[in-house]
C-alpha cells in the first residue's frame, strides 16, 4: 500500500490574520470609488477585518497555535488596517467626516515608536508585552473608523430606511460617537505610547 504523505494542518489563526490583510486591500480599493457601492463594500470589509482582530489571537491561544509568524503578522495587519483608514479620513473622506492630519501622523508615529521599542527589547533578550491601554486605543480607533464608514455609506443612499437613518444619525460627525471615539483614541495613543517609553527607560538608557 503506497505511503500517503503527511499533510500539514493549516494554521487557522494565521489564515485569519492573512485574510485581514486581504480585506484591508479590499477596503483601500473600495474607498477609491466614492458613492454608495464603494463605501458599502469598504464598510463591510473594514468591519469584518476589525472583527478578526480579536478572533485570530483568541484562536491561536485556545488551540495552541501561537507561532512566530503569527506574532509578526497580527500586529502588522492591525497597524496597516487602522493606518489605511486614518489616511483615508485625513486625505479624501467627503461629507464633513474629516480627521485632522496631525491625528493621523500621531497615530502612525506611535506605531513606529512601539515597533522600534520592541526591536530594542528583542535585541536585549527581553519581551515588551502588549499594553492594555494599547488594546483600548485600537478599540476606539476602530470605532471611529467604522462610524465614519457608516456615515458615508448611509449618507450616500437616497432612502436609507428607518434603521439606516438611525445609524446615519448616530455616526454623524456632529453627533457624539465620532468625536468621543476619535479624541479618546488620541488620548490613549499618547498615554500608551508614553507608557511604552517608560517601560523601556532602562533599555533606552543603556541599562539591562
Amino acid at each position: 500500500m503506497p505511503c500517503i504523505p503527511h499533510i500539514r494542518r493549516v494554521n487557522l489563526p494565521n489564515a485569519i490574520t492573512l485574510s485581514r490583510l486581504v480585506l484591508t486591500g479590499v477596503f483601500v480599493a473600495a474607498v477609491g470609488f466614492p458613492g454608495n457601492p464603494g463605501y458599502a463594500v469598504a464598510l463591510v470589509a473594514f468591519t469584518v477585518a476589525a472583527a478578526t482582530d480579536w478572533l485570530d489571537g483568541h484562536l491561536a491561544r485556545k488551540l495552541g497555535l501561537v507561532t512566530p509568524l503569527g506574532k509578526l503578522l497580527d500586529p502588522l495587519a492591525d497597524k496597516i488596517l487602522v493606518c489605511a483608514a486614518f489616511v483615508f479620513f485625513s486625505a479624501q473622506a467627503p461629507g464633513g467626516y474629516h480627521c485632522p492630519v496631525w491625528v493621523t501622523a500621531l497615530i502612525i508615529a506611535r506605531e513606529f515608536l512601539v515597533t522600534g521599542l520592541r526591536q530594542i527589547a528583542m535585541e536585549a533578550g527581553q519581551v515588551l508585552a502588549a499594553d492594555g491601554l494599547g488594546k483600548w486605543k485600537t478599540t476606539f480607533q476602530l470605532t471611529y473608523c467604522i462610524a465614519g464608514l457608516v456615515w458615508l455609506t448611509f449618507s450616500a443612499m437616497p432612502d436609507p430606511g428607518f434603521a439606516g437613518s438611525k445609524l446615519r444619525d448616530l455616526a454623524s460627525p456632529s453627533a457624539w460617537l465620532a468625536p468621543l471615539s476619535l479624541w479618546t483614541a488620541v488620548a490613549l495613543t499618547l498615554v500608551s505610547g508614553a507608557n511604552y517609553v517608560w517601560n523601556c527607560r532602562r533599555l533606552l538608557a543603556g541599562r539591562s
